[in-house]
């Protein structure tokens, strides 16, 4: 098992950039394929990126494609979401997610593991 920690949430104004941490614990992050996802008040959980086991096969949603970035760090066993251009509808809870899997699916039910999510508020 895993157990994974987000954190770098906050409020920031439109365009300005955010990165997300993902840490995570238990069992060798390696094994899992991660992702992102994001909800927003009244919405459905969205996916957002997510990354294979080694960090060379990446998924981005089309919503945020140029904007936002996945990666991960497998020696300090943590991934990140580098967040740019930063728009309102970006606002939303944002949550890491580990499969134990070697790709990179965009499904949520996909996902075995969750972290406790990190706000992110985005002003106009």
């Amino acid at each position: 098992q895993v157990a994974l920690v987000e954190s770098g949430g906050g409020l920031v104004q439109a365009g300005d950039s955010l990165r997300l941490s993902c840490a995570a614990s238990g069992r060798t992050f390696s094994s899992y394929a991660m992702a992102w996802f994001r909800q927003a008040p009244g919405k459905e959980r969205e996916f957002v990126a997510s990354i294979g086991r080694s960090g060379g096969w990446t998924r981005v949603a089309d919503s945020v494609k140029g904007r936002f970035t996945i990666s991960r760090d497998n020696a300090k066993n943590t991934g990140y979401l580098q967040m740019g251009s930063l728009k309102p509808e970006d606002t939303a809870v944002y949550y890491c997610a580990a499969a134990d899997t070697s790709s990179p699916f965009i499904a949520s039910k996909n996902y075995d593991y969750w972290g406790q999510g990190t706000q992110v508020t985005v002003s106009s």
